[in-house]
């Protein structure tokens, strides 16, 4: 019996071992060690970082990458040719670490990251949120402000260093002087690298805050915001696998549903690949996603002739390689909801979900958008943006109070869907929208379009006819039974 429970112990201790063995190999970067990364000439840096910049040194020695030989030179060596480099005691380094400089490692997240929503966030610099921030704010203002969430180009010195009008800066779409865009530390802080940092929803709320895109308080609103902060302490926010229902079951986080593995679904750093509405437009539609050749995807809305697998784009200049249709993209979000849920709470989330975006298009964006269409048609505006009030008022209903709500059904957010959106969006349409529309265009012609556009809208017939007696008097009625007789004036 001894000998039995002897042998059993040593088959168990060799199984731990193994099982650890295999923990470290697994967090380990790809390719060999001493060859492709963690060479001895690290050491000379840690050295010396340890005494210039200890919080830095300590950041990076407590770090998987510390742990597992990973050095300075490893992340920041620079070959003489390339555009960011220069001479460090006798090395050639670069003080930028791109997606291109992490991807000799981590390639699969590089190509996956490169053709998401999160690659593309600096083509701000080309719209009309920028132009606001340029001309109505001022270049120092959206240094400090737009470009450190959707990232700068950064520009160089003649010491090859980047300057301090593009730089420090960690925007998701930062573009780089080696053309890679992005910055992998806007989610793993440097020098840590933390995939707890990555998976914690106030990471996410650097730049998914605000009015709008309010995504990180409408999440601490929601349910599943709410069970997060109660159960922190189980949700294994380190774990090196962290498959939703296997490893953690409190609550969903931003990149549960967006970016991590569940039962029957791998992960990805494509963050949009889930998402089948968009919310961001003055008009929502279902989106399809089309990825190309050369690295790139792009959205097509539901309704407009899909390209085929191997279909030239020119435009883009790409070949077709993947065709994700809405349904196929909800379907891959829904993956993520059945590691919790049943398949009646979720249908029944959608359900809602698209019956409050459609009433947000039907009622109040499409013809809004109608009437601002015939102003500009008729001379009664300008083209140009921001140079009437009208303009405005429509800029936020749609960018804010709009985007609010939606986001707000989509996130199980209430208050954000209800209060903070749709009925800011009825109040700035019934009473700031429409109060102007008279002042520029007349009280006959504003009659007109306010006939043509919303009047054959059954929701607006309260505006038009006032408000039915009969639904008062239910209110009138229930008020009454709740609070007392008399109780209403």
């Amino acid at each position: 019996m001894k000998y039995g429970l002897k042998k059993f112990w040593s088959v168990v201790a060799f199984a731990l071992l193994l099982f650890t063995v295999s923990q470290a190999e697994a967090v380990r970067p790809a390719g060999q060690p001493g060859k492709d990364w963690g060479g001895p000439e690290n050491a000379k840096c840690a050295e010396c970082h340890m005494k210039e910049s200890p919080g830095l040194w300590k950041q990076w020695n407590e770090s998987q990458h510390g742990q597992n030989g990973v050095g300075c030179l490893d992340c920041h060596k620079a070959a003489e040719k390339d555009v960011d480099a220069f001479e460090h005691k006798g090395q050639n380094i670069a003080v930028l670490v791109t997606p291109k400089d992490c991807a000799q490692c981590h390639a699969t997240e590089v190509n996956e990251q490169q053709r998401s929503h999160h690659a593309s966030a600096g083509k701000i610099l080309h719209s009309l949120d920028n132009l606001l921030g340029e001309v109505v704010g001022g270049p120092a203002a959206v240094n400090v402000g737009c470009r450190q969430c959707h990232g700068s180009v950064v520009k160089l010195d003649v010491k090859k260093r980047p300057t301090t009008d593009t730089w420090p800066n960690t925007g998701i779409g930062r573009i780089n002087p080696d053309g890679s865009l992005g910055s992998c530390s806007a989610c793993h802080g440097r020098h840590n690298f933390s995939r707890a940092q990555a998976r914690h929803p106030d990471t996410c709320g650097k730049c998914h805050i605000g009015p709008d895109h309010p995504q990180l308080e409408v999440y601490n609103e929601s349910q599943h915001g709410i069970q997060f902060r109660a159960n922190i302490n189980k949700m294994n926010l380190g774990s090196d696998k962290w498959e939703a229902g296997i490893d953690y079951t409190a609550a969903p986080t931003c990149s549960t549903c967006h970016m991590s593995a569940v039962p029957g679904r791998p992960k990805t750093h494509d963050v949009g690949e889930r998402i089948s509405w968009n919310l961001r437009s003055p008009i929502s539609n279902r989106i399809n996603l089309i990825r190309l050749d050369n690295g790139t995807s792009f959205d097509s809305p539901d309704g407009k002739p899909l390209p085929k697998v191997g279909d030239m784009i020119e435009a883009r200049g790409g070949k077709v390689i993947e065709v994700i249709t809405s349904e196929e993209r909800r379907g891959r979000m829904q993956d993520v909801c059945f590691a919790c849920h049943g398949e009646r709470l979720v249908t029944g989330h959608y359900k809602q979900l698209d019956d409050f975006v459609e009433l947000y298009n039907e009622k109040f964006a499409n013809p809004i958008k109608n009437i601002m269409a015939e102003l500009k048609a008729s001379g009664k505006i300008t083209k140009s943006p921001f140079d009437e009030k009208i303009e405005w008022i429509w800029w936020e209903i749609w960018h804010h109070e709009g985007r609010v709500a939606r986001h707000g059904a989509s996130m199980m957010g209430p208050d954000y869907a209800w209060w903070h959106g749709m009925y800011e969006v009825a109040k700035h349409t019934y009473f700031e929208f429409i109060p102007e529309l008279k002042h520029v265009v007349g009280e006959e012609e504003a009659k007109r379009l306010l006939e043509k556009h919303f009047k054959p809208i059954a929701g607006h017939d309260w505006y038009f006819n006032g408000m039915n007696k009969e639904a008062l008097q239910k209110i009138n009625k229930e008020y009454e039974k709740r609070y007392g007789k008399g109780s209403v004036n």
